[in-house]
């Protein structure tokens, strides 16, 4: 009989070559079709929140690698022990690659776009594993002495991961975003009909720049595959409660006059003292005149937004029409929105954490209320409104870090969208607290760099930062995790000097 190191990698090859089939049939349905990404994005469904705020917190942007690898982790073993077993009966291979495929095409037919052709990738891999099994695990010649089991045909085994490899690197090529990236390439954004101020950020090393470059912003969202939207083909829909609904392309949106502002976004899964927040130059359609031309009805408070792979967010309608610059953003940092940051069209909402105002990839804004819907977070518990929480943060010097004893900068970012900062105060050892120095700012849509200049004496500190917003509020000493409205707590480091 077989060893079970060459059943073992026999198993691997089936399941390896129904995955990368049903990749390849996936790419001309949708990306989230096949039944890996399929799988991944029910567990990001249904997967606790105190699992989600362990992930975000440990992983960071890289969560959603992370969970991916994790599911193939679990397949190869599942798949290698299969194997061994359908050495003595190939039965358990063919029930194994039947439920394979079977909850493949139930994850992909749960999703929230998800159409009756969803199931098919799961379905056409689950049949050419089952083929590639038939192939491989093979009967003992009828000359052959008696024994039990199959025969594994070693370099079938090799053929066929070599094959699988081959095809999940052409469904992967085949399905990715190259033709959006060069779409993206192609759009060339009108110049704005109002530009807000420029600010400008100190000169200290370690702080965080004023502006955030487009590859260092965070990202947080639950696409595991990024939506493919290409401009041309591109349609906003504003519907539900109001008296004329509209249905706008990307032309149009860009045609209608852009503003461009300087605005801070945070997650509220930001840690106090972490890094899930950045400061970019965005270029947008005014939420406000949309919402006014479609004509909201009498009791829509909430403004739904919609993603195209269904995720949605609600917005007090009241907020998005106060006058504060909430807008569908199709730029950033001078360019067209990068992929993974909502193109071609995302909303957000200054004042607001993203998970109720930073829909990415927006394809509807739908007027209702929040007595009759409630958005996706908001089913897992998390508030409904969730106005950002005042936020500051020492960026240098670093945590543990050892330094001199001469005159040294302490300096970081503090923010508070839309009610700004008017006073940030650092103290050594729970000493006195000192006012640090403010740089300039534009507005209050966006953080403040600070800085303040310490002569440490030798020996170990505790260093501690508190921030005030404009309406006089000081941040409150206790720390609260995120859940379910955003963390609060001063944010301290502690340091050697010598």
């Amino acid at each position: 009989m077989t060893s079970r190191t060459t059943a073992a990698f026999g198993g691997i090859a089936c399941a390896a070559s129904a995955v990368a089939a049903a990749q390849l049939a996936a790419v001309p349905i949708a990306p989230g079709s096949a039944p890996v990404a399929a799988v991944g994005a029910v567990v990001v469904d249904a997967v606790p929140e105190p699992v989600k705020d362990f992930a975000i917190r440990t992983f960071g942007v890289h969560d959603k690698l992370v969970l991916l690898l994790g599911i193939g982790t679990a397949l190869l073993v599942a798949a290698a022990l299969v194997g061994v077993l359908s050495r003595r009966r190939i039965a358990f291979g063919y029930t194994a690659l039947a439920v394979l495929g079977g909850v493949g095409a139930a994850a992909a037919l749960s999703r929230p776009t998800a159409g009756p052709a969803w199931a098919v990738p799961s379905v056409a891999g689950a049949a050419v594993g089952a083929a590639v099994l038939w192939v491989l695990f093979r009967r003992p010649p009828s000359d052959a002495a008696p024994r039990p089991g199959r025969v594994v045909d070693r370099r079938g085994v090799l053929v066929a991961l070599a094959g699988a490899g081959l095809t999940g690197a052409v469904g992967w090529r085949l399905g990715g975003t190259g033709d959006i990236e060069a779409a993206r390439e192609g759009v060339r954004l009108p110049d704005p009909v109002s530009s807000g101020a420029e600010g400008t950020g100190l000169d200290i090393d370690g702080l965080t720049p004023y502006i955030t470059a487009n590859d260092d912003f965070y990202r947080v969202d639950t696409a595991l595959v990024l939506p493919r939207l290409a401009p041309d083909d591109y349609r906003l829909r504003v519907t539900g409660r109001v008296a004329n609904p509209l249905e706008l392309t990307f032309g149009d949106l860009i045609d209608r006059g852009l503003i461009e502002r300087e605005i801070t976004l945070s997650c509220v899964s930001v840690q106090v003292g972490g890094d899930l927040s950045g400061n970019a130059r965005w270029l947008g359609v005014p939420l406000k005149d949309l919402i006014e031309e479609a004509g909201p009805e009498p009791g829509a408070d909430q403004v739904v937004g919609r993603s195209a792979d269904g995720w949605t967010a609600g917005t007090p309608t009241e907020v998005c029409t106060d006058g504060r610059d909430a807008m569908l953003a199709v730029g950033m940092n001078g360019e067209p929105l990068p992929l993974e940051h909502g193109f071609p069209v995302r909303m957000l909402v200054p004042g607001l954490y993203g998970y109720v105002s930073a829909t990415k990839w927006l394809v509807e804004l739908e007027l209702s209320s929040f007595e009759d819907f409630d958005a996706y977070w908001v089913r897992r518990d998390w508030a409904a409104e969730a106005p950002v929480k005042t936020f500051s943060r020492i960026d240098t010097p670093k945590p543990l870090s050892t330094i001199g004893t001469g005159p040294i900068a302490v300096a970081g970012i503090a923010y508070a969208q839309h009610r700004g900062i008017d006073r940030v105060e650092v103290r050594v050892d729970g000493g006195a607290w000192a006012d640090a120095e403010l740089a300039p700012v534009i507005g209050d849509d966006t953080w403040r760099q600070w800085h303040w200049t310490w002569e440490p004496a030798p020996g170990r500190h505790k260093l501690e930062v508190r921030a005030t917003d404009g309406d006089g509020a000081t941040q409150p000493e206790e720390r609260t995790e995120p859940f379910p409205d955003g963390a609060t707590g001063w944010h301290s480091v502690v340091v050697t000097a010598q």
